[in-house]
């Protein structure tokens, strides 16, 4: 039975994190019921551009497209001049990082040209004009933080009233490129006190919206108007890339009339305490899946270790000596358990014998056994069952904590990545090119976890808990090969308490 249960749970694992890395490639993540735009008869228009003008849609620089680069003390924005938008940002302190808008904060008419008017430390403002009208775009930027101020002002040059509806691009998410970061992709919308979150792979329209945002692995950009009677839409433009903006009503300008519309934006890492910092409200961008409550738990617990120690290596030790410490009056029940069930293999093989052929009977008298002896043979694997939802949440905050990105621990460069301890010339079935050391490690320590946690039995029992013996260290062993290295630590360290207090145990026989 102890055995079965273990093979469930591995495979749970393979299939979780099977279905982790397809399902925001293939299907929503969506925690609320979003409200669909339903046609009627308002003066909003289409999203950004209609679909029979895609060609038209604004493109990166080329050539003929001058760029400027804006300096702040955390990041350089890479502005496209002529749209008055960010093409990317370079973010200084996480090793120059770039996360792409392509066209960021481009407002939605294609024939707008822009000129960079003034550029101060502080601010940069741009402006187009024609026969109608006027439109400049101010940015003012706070040099301490990620938060920026977005004003734009429209001037009625006319001498007859003006409609404008402009909707304010967010950016472009693209799915085409690297697949280890396109699947972290994500949007995010506000609206009341709901949060909803979409992959983004297809077209939405929402009403009412508070904020909207799009997610990369480790960075975000967070746009919130200040007022509230906007729409935001995702609509897919081709077959890898999808846009993200705001539509709001049509605007009627009077001749010489004039109007001014602000945003507040964010565009950061995706670190708690940052975005708090920024606007507590935000911080509900922070997603992480079914185990999100545990997974924010984690990330201000680990938050408040490393204003401690100050190494993030130490502090997933920390984390997996505290956690395994909560779980120890679980973990020593199962241990005796398991203790129990080794003490009545020989009895179990004696009633396989005398059952063979009567399964049904066989189960009976197996299960008036473990009543007889007081033995539950589930109760041996519910730490581990507590440790799978710390797990996949731990999973989903060390694969998108930019903080531990460049993080170093003993011979690890990188806590969020394989440790990667050095690269063959040739690639090797399952493993790549990399000899990954920690894993191996891990995979040893459980070796030896099923060694001691064993005791001699006889007949098929012996031969299943053999076998059972090796599969389990190297279905894990696969499983955390490639994992991030911050990951396969916290488990290494969780597992080896596990093996030091099983041989103290089996010294006390």
């Amino acid at each position: 039975m102890e055995r079965r249960l273990i093979v469930v749970i591995v495979l749970s694992i393979v299939v979780l994190l099977t279905w982790s890395a397809l399902v925001s490639k293939f299907y929503p993540v969506d925690n609320t019921i979003v409200t669909e735009q339903r046609p009627q008869t308002t003066t909003f228009t289409p999203p950004l551009i209609p679909p029979s003008a895609v060609k038209s849609l604004p493109q990166p620089p080329g050539p003929q497209s001058s760029s400027y680069i804006h300096s702040q003390a955390n990041y350089d924005l890479v502005f496209t001049e002529s749209q008055a938008a960010i093409r990317e940002v370079i973010f200084k302190d996480y090793q120059n990082s770039k996360f792409a808008l392509t066209h960021g904060l481009a407002l939605g008419d294609p024939n707008l040209v822009f000129t960079k008017k003034s550029a101060t430390h502080n601010s940069l403002t741009f402006v187009a004009s024609d026969a109608d009208k006027k439109i400049i775009k101010r940015f003012i930027f706070y040099n301490d933080n990620y938060n920026i101020e977005l004003e734009i002002e429209l001037e009625n040059l006319s001498p007859a009233p003006l409609q404008i509806n402009l909707p304010l691009m967010l950016g472009v998410l693209n799915f085409g490129g690297n697949q280890n970061q396109a699947r972290f992709q994500s949007v995010v919308w506000a609206v009341q006190d709901k949060t909803s979150h979409f992959n983004g792979r297809g077209d939405k329209f929402f009403d009412k919206v508070i904020f909207l945002a799009i997610r990369g692995k480790y960075f975000c950009a967070i746009v919130e108007p200040e007022l509230d009677n906007y729409t935001g839409f995702i609509r897919k433009i081709n077959t890898h890339e999808s846009e993200v903006g705001l539509n709001s009503p049509e605007i009627m300008l009077q001749p010489g009339q004039r109007l001014k519309k602000t945003f507040y934006i964010y565009l950061g890492p995706q670190e708690l305490q940052i975005i708090t910092r920024a606007k507590p409200d935000w911080t509900r961008v922070m997603y992480f899946g079914i185990f999100n409550f545990i997974a924010h738990l984690l990330l201000q617990f680990i938050g408040f270790l490393y204003g401690l120690v100050k190494n993030w290596g130490v502090v997933i030790i920390m984390l997996g000596t505290l956690i395994y410490t909560a779980l120890f009056p679980l973990t020593l029940k199962q241990m005796r358990s398991m203790k129990h069930m080794q003490a009545l293999q020989p009895k179990i093989e004696e009633l396989r014998k005398a059952y063979k052929d009567q399964p049904q009977k066989l189960n009976k008298e197996i299960m008036e056994l473990y009543r007889e002896y007081k033995v539950n043979p589930l109760s041996g694997c519910l730490p581990m069952v507590l440790q799978i939802p710390v797990f996949f949440a731990l999973y989903q905050v060390l694969m998108r904590s930019v903080a531990l990105k460049g993080a170093h621990f003993l011979w690890i460069k990188d806590l969020s990545e394989p440790d990667r301890l050095f690269t063959l010339p040739v690639s090797l079935p399952v493993l790549g090119n990399e000899i990954n050391l920690l894993p191996i490690l891990m995979t040893i320590g459980m070796f030896i976890q099923q060694k001691v946690s064993l005791q001699s039995a006889s007949g098929g029992s012996a031969e299943q808990q053999k076998l059972m013996g090796i599969i389990f260290p190297l279905m894990f062993g696969f499983i955390f090969y490639h994992m991030p290295a911050g990951l396969v630590l916290y488990w290494f360290v969780y597992n080896l308490f596990t093996v030091i207090y099983q041989l103290r145990i089996n010294r006390g026989r």
